[in-house]
Formats: C-alpha cells, structure tokens, sequence
C-alpha cells in the first residue's frame, strides 16, 4: 500500500479470500485499496491485513462475506472490536440474506470478474458508493471506566495514606471524564463506588461510538482509563449511510403509532414506535429513511392519518381488501423482531405491500440498464402511472444531437414518426414536470433543513433540561444525606448530654465538700467497677475514670490474678475491695492484706451501675470494713500463735541436738 492523495473523504479497503480459509490454515486476501481515484492492490496475510487496516485506518473494510474474515460469530466479534474506532465492517452484498456480489455489482454499474482481486475491487468500489450493510456487534453507546491503576497493597505503617491518595486520584480523574463529556454535550450515566479518600472505581455509559468522545484508553500511575462500546446480543446489519433510497412504508396509527420501512427487495430496514411524536414527526423519521414509493396500511379502509402521510410523499397507497387476520400477520412477520403488536401491524402492512408489487418490481428491474436509478424508475411506474419505457426515456441523459443536417422537402409523417414526435413533446411535458417537482424537492429540504435545526435546538434544550434534573436529584441527595447525618449527631449529642449530666453527679458524690450535694445523695459512695482483676483491666479502668486513693474498687471476676495483679491494685491504696465472681487467690489475699487492704464480697453492699459507675451505700461500704478489720485481727491473732509455736519447735529442736552433741563426746576414748 502506497501513500497517495485521496480523491474521496474517506479510504475504503475491499477484500476477498485469495487463498486458503481462515478456519484452518493460514489464509491469504486480496486487498484493493479504493480512494476514489487511486486504487492498490496487494496479496496479504490476515495479519498483515490487520496491521494495515490499524495504520491506515480506512472508513470501511468491504467484503462480500463476512466470515471470510472470521471463523466463526465469537472471532468476528473480536475482529470488530480490534477495528480501529473510524473504521466499520462492511458486507456488501446483504444483510441476512446477502445476494451474490455478481448480481449486487451489476445493479449498480460496478465492474466485476470472478478472480479475488477483481472481486475485492469490486466491494471496495460499491462500499465506496454507499452500497452493503455495516456489520455491527456493539451498541451506540460505549462504556469509560475509570478506576484505580495499581494495586492498594497488603498493608504497613503508610498504607491508608497510600490508599487515599489512589482513591483521590481516581476520584480526580472522574470529575475530568464527567467536564469533557460535559463539554462535548454528550448524553451519559455516572456510578461511582465511594472509598476511603475517594472512588475506586466510576463507570460512565456515554450516548455515541468512542470516535466521538473526547477520552482515549490511557493509564498513568495510580490511574487506568478504560473505553469500550457496549456489546449488542447478537450480530446486526445496519444500510451504510443514510441515504433516501426508496422504500415502501408500512404505518399502523393510534396512539401508540408504529412505522416500518422496507426496501425495493423486501428486506426489513428500520422500525419505529412511539406514544409521544406527532404526525410531523412521523414524517420527519421516514424521511430520515427513505423516499417512499408505496405508502400501506394493515386495515380497510386506509387511516386518515395514513392518508395524510401518503399525500404529503405524493406516494402510491396500498391496502388489503379487508383487514389482515392476526395470525397472517404473525406468519408474514415471523423473521423479524418487534417489541410490541404496533410494530408487527406496521410490519406485516409493508411486507404485503412488497408481495403485492413483487412482480411489478422484478419486471421493472430487468428494463433498467445498471447505471441508472432502479427506485427512480419505479417510483414513477407505480406512483405516476409512466410506463417503464416513458420512465426511462425521462430518465435519460442521452442528449447528444444529430450531427448531421438535412435538407428535406415537406412530406406526410409515417406512423412512427408521429409516434417519435409525440413521445418527444410527452417528453418535454415530463420534463417541465421534473423541473417543478426539482423545485417543490428543493424547497421541502430547505424546509427540512430548518426543521432540523429547530429539532437540535429542542433536543440541546432537552439535554440541557435532563442536566439540569440530574443535578437538582445529586443536590436533593447529597442534602438528605447531610440531614440524616445531622439527625444522626443530634442523637448522639443528646445521648453524650445524659451520659455527662449522670457523670457529674457521681463526680459530686466523690467531692463531698460540694454543698450543692442534695440531702438524698449524701448517704451513697461512688463504685469504681474494674472488669477483671488483672494489669490490664486495672489500667482500663484508670483511663477511663480514674483509680485514686480511698476509692470503693469492685472486681467484676476477683479469680486469677498473681502477686504482681495484686500489688498493682495495692499502689492505688483503696478504701476497700469488693469481690464479685470467683474468688481471690491465695497469693492476692496475702498482698492485700499484707498491705492492709479491706477486702468483702460485693454482695454484701447494695450496688446501684450507672453505665460505666456505680454507687453504693456509704453505711454497707463501712459494715464490710468493719468486718474485714475484725477478720484481720483474728488473723493477725493466729499468726502470732503459728509464729510461736513455730518458735518452741525451733527451741526444742535445738536443745534435743545439743544434748545429743554432748552424749557423743563423752563417750569418745
């Protein structure tokens, strides 16, 4: 392929199967690169192929059958998505039922031959001519995703700061995707998944092929942009460009109106249905489509509003003679897709109409030379009642003069010379009638232009509006979010309010030199709750209200602890100990009462908890002292008397080795 000067607005690449078969071995295509002017021609591999179609991206890539081009549906799914985003797909010779690229090249003047190359150049040149059915697996709409391009990690000291930073730029990049799309004045949808410092991850569904959004696949550092289109169910066929061919019509109105469009070979183009366009609309949408030829309804007699159509298209209307049963309907309609019964009666009422004038057509076509306008010939036969040959002779371009002069005397005309001179002035009144009908076109389409563009104002304005909504519902939102939020820290003030007003009343309990201490409250002892008597638990007690000395302590579980536990309680000097579950070690007791600590079982004391305090009866508090001291004293008691004894042992023992000293002595030679 060489670089050259293109003589249309787009390059169009025609291929063929030159050898091989792309299911088994390595296959090689005839390429013919079409510019309008300029053609090339090349043998290649399917990879070459590709890597050609990636660097000189042509609008088109033609072929007369598509699985020529992949194996099977899931291999030319993935052909299709490689393409790069100016290029499309596409089969020349039909859609579901593709005609042979023979008879395709013919109707349309296009040269053809059986070799590879010549049939390559042969779809290069009737795409290039808007002829053939794009091949699409993937919607209008293309999905970005924006999300985060490394991985968060598995932890460390800097990980949540690491892991902010990659959610705020992930976040950042959403809000530049959502301003260019905004700029662009795209239609899209936003969700967003909200993470610790940001988005993890935000998904736009944007209205429109990638080639017309402004955002490219790219990945920088804590960031990765992905655009892709989104994927149909299944293969479809969609007529190249516009164009306003003719058509037969089907329409079925109501207040549900439905619309179908069919070309001069029966094939199904587009449908419609709608509960809110209007008749002017209606009219708006086939136009979009087509030129009408044939005008049908599915009942007898036709709709007004069917009518009304068909006159503003000065079409030729057709109807059944009497209205289509149900089940013949669903027969006729049975290869197509519709949504909804409209659709079907809008369908069945076009595809009668095509069998009705089947015959008529195929006559028609086999008097048109291939260079001239099949449509045009048969709208005029079956619209205006010309004959074929009337038609054509209208039609023609043919205008060359005779060159040759010739001087004749006067004689009477023979019949077929009559019959030339009134086809020539039946010719002449067509034409004139041709002139008018260039000149009511010319000023339709003025008209149609301007409707056009109060339709982009209306549809910007709608989209401006649709804008303007979602952003009142974001608003509407982020406000009841807050409010609930709100809502939810009142809660919590007025909760932490009680909590502090109970707090400082046992603060005042444990201040006695308050006077503002009422004379209900002066009887009770603050409690100081500890939920284990371990290291632990004591120092979480502390920390949360304090342990000072002469407190009232309450060991929840008294079990367990060790010399260390107790001397750590014993640090604090309290007022008394009271016991709850288990009971106090052996080591523990000796600690507390080595260091004169009263020690009683809580059960012997009225404990009132207040959440993480409690209260006791001073009185109790002081009965259990007093019974610990009288405790003590006996046990003071009874060491002194194991002491004292333990000191006679001693004695004793001493004087009975002492006399048994003296004995061996006294016996030695």
């Amino acid at each position: 392929m060489n670089a050259r000067t293109s003589a249309l607005d787009t390059l169009v690449f025609g291929v063929d199967i030159q050898s091989g078969d792309v299911r088994g071995d390595a296959p090689s295509y005839a390429l013919v690169a079409f510019d309008g002017e300029n053609i090339d021609r090349d043998v290649v591999s399917h990879r070459k192929l590709r890597r050609l179609v990636d660097r000189e991206e042509p609008a088109f890539v033609a072929t007369d059958n598509m699985y020529e081009l992949a194996a099977d549906k899931d291999a030319l799914v993935h052909f299709l998505r490689e393409l790069p985003d100016g290029t499309r797909l596409v089969q020349v010779t039909g859609a579901e039922r593709p005609e042979p690229l023979s008879r395709v090249a013919s109707r349309h003047g296009v040269p053809y031959g059986k070799e590879p190359m010549k049939e390559a150049e042969a779809a290069a040149r009737l795409a290039a001519g808007n002829v053939g059915y794009e091949v699409s697996a993937f919607t209008n709409t293309t999905e970005i995703k924006v999300s985060r391009g490394r991985s968060t990690g598995k932890g460390g000291w800097s990980e949540d700061r690491y892991t902010r930073r990659i959610h705020g730029s992930v976040k950042t990049k959403t809000r530049e995707v959502e301003s260019e799309l905004d700029a662009a004045g795209l239609d899209y949808e936003r969700d967003a998944t909200e993470k610790y410092g940001g988005f993890s991850n935000a998904v736009f569904e944007v209205e429109g092929r990638p080639e017309e959004i402004p955002v490219s696949n790219q990945r920088s550092g804590d960031v990765r942009v992905e655009v892709e289109r989104v994927r149909r169910d299944g293969i479809e066929f969609e007529p190249l460009a516009k164009r306003r061919d003719h058509v037969l019509v089907g329409i079925d109105p109501g207040t549900t109106t439905a619309v179908a469009v069919a070309d001069l070979d029966g094939n199904l183009l587009d449908v419609l249905s709608t509960r809110t366009a209007d008749t002017a609309e209606v009219i708006e949408w086939i136009i979009e489509r087509g030129r009408p030829v044939v005008i049908a309804a599915d009942v007898e007699p036709m709709p007004e509003t069917v009518e009304k159509i068909r006159r503003s298209f000065d079409a030729e209307g057709w109807i059944p003679n009497s209205d289509l049963p149900v089940d013949e309907k669903q027969h006729r309609t049975r290869e197509f897709d519709y949504d909804n019964d409209h659709e079907r009666d809008a369908m069945a009422a076009a595809l009668y109409a095509f069998d009705d004038h089947e015959d008529q057509f195929d006559r028609i076509a086999e008097k048109v030379p291939p260079r001239m306008d099949r449509g045009e010939v048969t709208a005029r036969v079956v619209a205006g009642e010309d004959s074929v040959e009337t038609a054509l002779a209208a039609l023609s371009d043919d205008d060359e003069p005779d060159d040759e002069e010739t001087e004749h005397t006067e004689r009477e005309l023979t019949d077929d010379e009559k019959r030339i001179k009134q086809l020539e002035s039946q010719v002449e009144r067509l034409e004139a009638h041709v002139e008018e009908l260039n000149d009511t076109i010319e000023s339709k389409e003025g008209r149609i232009g301007q409707l056009k563009g109060d339709l982009e104002a209306a549809r910007s304005e709608e989209r401006k509006e649709v804008r303007e909504r979602r952003e009142v519902s974001r608003l509407e939102r982020e406000n009841s979010r807050l409010e609930r939020q709100l809502d939810e820290r009142d809660d919590r003030i007025d909760e932490l309010e009680g909590k502090l007003a109970r707090l400082k009343e046992l603060w005042k309990l444990d201040h006695s030199n308050f006077s503002d201490v009422s004379e209900k409250k002066a009887g009770l002892t603050p409690v100081k709750p500890v939920s284990k008597f371990t290291k632990d638990a004591i120092a979480d007690a502390h920390d949360r209200f304090g342990l000072a000395t002469g407190d009232v302590v309450y060991l929840r579980d008294s079990s367990g602890a060790g010399r260390s536990t107790a001397e750590r309680l014993a640090e604090v000097e309290p007022k008394v100990v009271l016991t709850g579950e288990g009971g106090l070690s052996d080591v523990a007791d000796r600690v507390l009462f080595e260091n004169e600590i009263p020690v009683g079982p809580a059960d012997d004391v009225t404990i009132q908890e207040v959440d993480e305090l409690a209260v006791t009866r001073e009185s109790e508090v002081e009965t259990v002292i007093e019974d610990w001291e009288e405790r003590a004293e006996d046990r003071r008691k009874e060491q002194k008397a194991e002491q004292l004894d333990r000191l006679i042992s001693e004695h004793r023992a001493d004087r009975k080795y002492d006399a048994g000293s003296s004995e061996a002595s006294g016996q030695s030679p």
